[in-house]
């Protein structure tokens, strides 16, 4: 059906050309094609928690998906994301990434890695308040790699830092699930996901 022209014209032929009549626009948001891009998937609020993990991401639905996590950490903790791999988490050096950060001090510094047990993102401690936005793509395509990109910012009590980066799972499969991985210690805070719809997809 083709969209656009207040009172539809039966021979039209280009669609969101014009103004939509509000019968067109309950039927496209209807159908997912209209009134915002990101739905709910899941959401949780965790105390002192070892695992946050998610295996339930509707990776057939959608093919983006943005995770966020606000949280501290109980003491000094290197995190990433790990994925699942048709129900089976992925823990071998296969992990790949690249890093940088800044200082409101003014000091900036990287990181990367060509094989590690997890896609780095931040270090939590007990002192740091963290905002983090993860976007993921391709997690349900079982014949393309899973990548993810980040940025965030943490505050602490003498200074603020940013930070930024991405990171790729390098073999093609279905990615079902995520894990928050923690080196040590716990975190407190929340995350949703949520996954990116594609808008006036025909």
């Amino acid at each position: 059906m083709p969209y656009g022209y207040l009172g539809t014209q039966p021979n039209q032929t280009v669609k969101n050309t014009g103004v939509l009549s509000v019968t067109e626009a309950a039927e496209l948001e209807s159908q997912g094609k209209l009134g915002g891009s990101l739905e709910l998937i899941a959401e949780e609020t965790f105390t002192t928690s070892s695992t946050v993990e998610n295996t339930s991401i509707q990776e057939n639905k959608y093919d983006v998906h943005m995770l966020y996590i606000n949280a501290e950490g109980s003491t000094a903790i290197n995190s990433g994301i790990q994925f699942y791999e048709s129900g089976t988490l992925e823990t071998a050096s296969v992990y790949k990434y690249a890093h940088e950060y800044g200082t409101s001090g003014g000091s900036f510094g990287e990181g990367k890695s060509t094989g590690d047990i997890r896609i780095y993102t931040v270090n939590y401690g007990a002192t740091y308040n963290t905002g983090l936005y993860i976007y993921l793509y391709n997690l349900g395509n079982s014949s393309k790699y899973s990548f993810l990109s980040y940025q965030g910012i943490q505050s602490l009590a003498s200074s603020t830092t940013m930070f930024f980066g991405g990171g790729v799972l390098p073999q093609a499969s279905t990615v079902d699930g995520f894990r928050v991985y923690l080196n040590t210690g716990t975190i407190t805070g929340e995350y949703k996901l949520y996954g990116v719809k594609q808008l006036w997809v025909t």
